[in-house]
């Protein structure tokens, strides 16, 4: 049986646009949710430690990345470091990363319309937002990806607006009131509050991984991903920070805590209801959700295609339309996000919204997918030292390992204070690895179980 391959078609700026599109939705809405958690200067404690987490991770997952350039990214390192038990770990993490955040961002696309249209129904529009972007990514990729640029670098000038605008109403003393878990003082509960507010500041640079799954359609991926990779989470950091400290400092944080919409009511305290500039957030703020969006239907078709080429799926994901894109894989996705857009009066999971929940759900499969990669990076390094590797981890073993800690860390918060989500997660986890088991035990690989080298 010939082996499905995808198409080498995209260079820097396609990776990048992929990279930073993947996540740039976690600086227009979510991480607000952190502030209900932490208060202002407990969530900034926090999304200091991920930010310094995530620069070390990717600086050392490039290593991996353009060492194996294959579709299956996490899944084809770990199988690899680790044999099947391994990459069945990562192939399932990452499946629900980039499963479960979509709903969350579509619900966001929803609100975000629904400011414009208030009889508009979150959930329909959310649905639409699915049937278009899946439409797109499978038209072809290099269709999708130059689509993916230009919304991204869009979404880029937005944030970049919006602090210009905001900037004139903005007070220190405003983001640094109760600033600790709702309190003015620094105390065992704002410490909780700092490790409970962990997956909302993950959600500022979650996905960002994801460009690896197009590391198989990438051009010369040894000098294109690290410069897309470096790029992004540069990028990504600015952004975050800055959103935060300035949406934080025009008012009442509190107001802008707990809701799918911050940065359009942040520049409404300062503009108004009825400003140009309000509304062209809205329209324009939705690039941003659209890039993630579009971005992570991207990265989940892969992980799907990836995981079905090589045995652990049934083989018709792996299938191809002809445009060179697994069309099958996408659809797969996409069911699955719209049932779970629909279950938000079925699902009430440790008092939490459904975009918290699935915030929360896709973070737990990140933070396994980045250990496990993690620990990957260390065993490849001792099992196939003479492995080619163009891009290597700077620092190693010292920056992998801050990675390697600092998730560590991230999970036992979140068990911690998700305790439910995580039970969900892991039972998941358990039925999607009986299922790949059940796959593998009645077919045969469709294609090498260590491709990419």
């Amino acid at each position: 049986m010939t082996v499905n391959t995808l198409k080498p078609t995209l260079g820097t700026l396609h990776l990048w646009g992929i990279a930073v599109g993947l996540v740039i939705s976690g600086e227009y809405f979510g991480w607000s949710y952190g502030w209900g958690t932490a208060g202002t200067l407990g969530f900034l404690v926090t999304t200091l430690m991920v930010a310094v987490m995530y620069t070390c991770f990717i600086f050392s997952f490039t290593e991996l990345t353009t060492a194996i350039p294959n579709a299956g990214g996490p899944f084809a390192y770990s199988l690899r470091a680790f044999g099947v038990g391994g990459g069945m770990i990562a192939g399932l993490a990452t499946l629900i990363e980039f499963v479960f955040a979509p709903p969350a961002i579509a619900m966001a696309i929803g609100a975000y319309l629904n400011v414009q249209f208030p009889g508009l129904d979150p959930r329909w529009a959310a649905v639409g937002a699915y049937v278009v972007f899946m439409s797109l990514n499978i038209v072809g990729v290099n269709i999708a990806a130059t689509f993916e640029l230009v919304v991204t670098i869009l979404a880029v000038i937005e944030l970049l607006v919006f602090m210009g605008v905001v900037a004139p109403g903005f007070s220190f003393s405003n983001f640094v009131l109760g600033g600790w878990s709702g309190e003015n003082t620094f105390s065992s509960g704002s410490i909780a509050g700092i490790f409970a507010a962990i997956p909302f500041a993950i959600w500022f640079f979650l996905a960002i991984e994801g460009a690896a799954m197009a590391a198989e359609e990438a051009k010369d991926p040894k000098r294109t991903i690290p410069r897309a990779y470096i790029g992004g989470i540069l990028t990504l950091v600015v952004l975050a920070i800055g959103t935060m400290i300035f949406a934080g400092g025009v008012g009442d944080w509190r107001a802008l805590s707990n809701i799918n919409d911050p940065l359009p009511q942040a520049m409404k305290t300062v503009v108004g209801g009825n400003s140009n500039w309000m509304h062209m957030l809205v329209w324009i703020g939705l690039f941003g959700l659209v890039a993630s969006f579009h971005g992570i239907i991207l990265g989940y078709s892969r992980q799907f295609f990836a995981l079905a080429r090589a045995g652990f799926l049934p083989k018709g994901l792996a299938k191809l339309s002809r445009f060179q894109t697994p069309h099958r894989a996408i659809l797969a996705g996409g069911v699955v996000g719209i049932a779970a857009i629909f279950s938000d009066s079925l699902v009430n999971l440790q008092g939490m919204t459904l975009t918290a929940a699935m915030i929360t759900m896709s973070v737990f499969g990140a933070i396994v997918m980045y250990i496990i990669s993690m620990l990957s990076l260390f065993k490849l390094r001792t099992s196939e030292p003479n492995l080619e590797r163009s891009f290597r981890a700077p620092g190693y073993p010292i920056v992998p390992g801050i990675a390697l800690v600092l998730a560590v860390v991230c999970l036992i918060a979140m068990i911690w204070f998700n305790t439910l989500i995580f039970g969900v997660f892991l039972a998941l986890m358990v039925v999607g690895a009986l299922f790949c088991a059940a796959v593998r035990s009645r077919g045969v690989a469709t294609a090498p179980l260590t491709t990419g080298a």
